[in-house]
């Protein structure tokens, strides 16, 4: 029965947005599960770990083959993630463009990329699918020129293309990097207060397994693609989440606001326009 069954490659199956997409996956009915990465210490046994150097072996005529031949691609794969100036983003483009291409030519049907609202760089108010986008950092300097790359080689090939933009993420606190997590490090740490910016600045969060389901669902339909918000679509300001977070965790530990300047790259207020994920969950139900 197993030859029967659609097989979903998931790239960076290891990394903190990648286990719960493959735990997402694992939830579904007819998919075989291909979990690839350097180490599967987060990886259900249910999925295929592999484990194979997807950018050193990105033109390699048999990856394909190699990865089991799967129909559908989810590529989370990212070197130096939580590092938006690491310089890996940049040498590592190329390899990144010339992967997903073998594998548009090899075979795969539907391919879903991971994405990020730095593509846009600095921006005040909604972002939707056409917001001009002037990145500042590496990383979404990286992320936007592949995105153009891909889209353009893609045009007239027979693959479906869904690229997913994340903003701010939340949850799983021991596998993140965010602020959220460094409150609960101090917290342990029995600090009893925690300095802070002003939190007036407004984000879209997400939480993790709901973004892990919004990229699932997005991967498993055809009927909406090309750029897809997977957020909420509301702005909260930051010193509102974080105080949630303290209260929802039982945490002892106080914030203590203007203590550091706000980053002058930070926008007052900045989040997606939700409506094509919108769209796909509701089809999904």
């Amino acid at each position: 029965m197993e030859n029967h069954l659609t097989k979903v490659l998931v790239t960076g199956a290891n990394g903190y947005i990648g286990h719960h997409v493959v735990d997402k996956l694992l939830e579904k009915q007819n998919f075989r599960v291909l979990a690839l990465d350097f180490n599967n210490k987060n990886i259900d046994n249910e999925a295929k770990y592999l484990n194979i150097d997807i950018l050193e072996n990105a033109t390699d005529k048999n990856l394909f083959e190699n990865l089991d031949c799967p129909d559908n691609l989810i590529h989370l794969a990212l070197q130096d993630g939580f590092n938006h100036y690491s310089e890996n983003h940049i040498s590592n483009l190329i390899k990144h463009f010339d992967f997903l291409c073998n594998m548009i030519d090899s075979g795969v049907k539907s391919l879903t990329v991971m994405g990020t609202a730095h593509e846009v760089g600095y921006h005040e108010g909604r972002i939707t699918e056409n917001t001009p986008c002037n990145p500042l950092s590496y990383y979404g300097i990286a992320k936007n020129t592949l995105r153009q790359l891909l889209f353009a080689y893609a045009k007239d090939k027979d693959v479906s293309i869904k690229w997913l933009r994340a903003y701010y993420i939340t949850g799983d606190d021991l596998h993140n990097h965010s602020v959220f997590t460094k409150i609960l490090e101090a917290d342990e740490k029995g600090q009893k207060e925690f300095p802070f910016v002003s939190g007036t600045n407004q984000f879209d969060f997400i939480d993790i397994d709901v973004l892990a389901d919004m990229i699932v669902k997005s991967a498993l339909q055809n009927k909406v693609t090309g750029i897809i918000n997977v957020c909420s679509g509301v702005p909260v300001a930051l010193k509102d989440k974080a105080e949630e977070f303290i209260k929802f965790h039982n945490l002892k530990i106080k914030l203590k606001y203007g203590v550091f300047p706000q980053r002058k790259y930070d926008s007052p207020v900045i989040y997606g326009d939700n409506s094509k994920i919108q769209e796909i969950l509701s089809a999904s139900v």
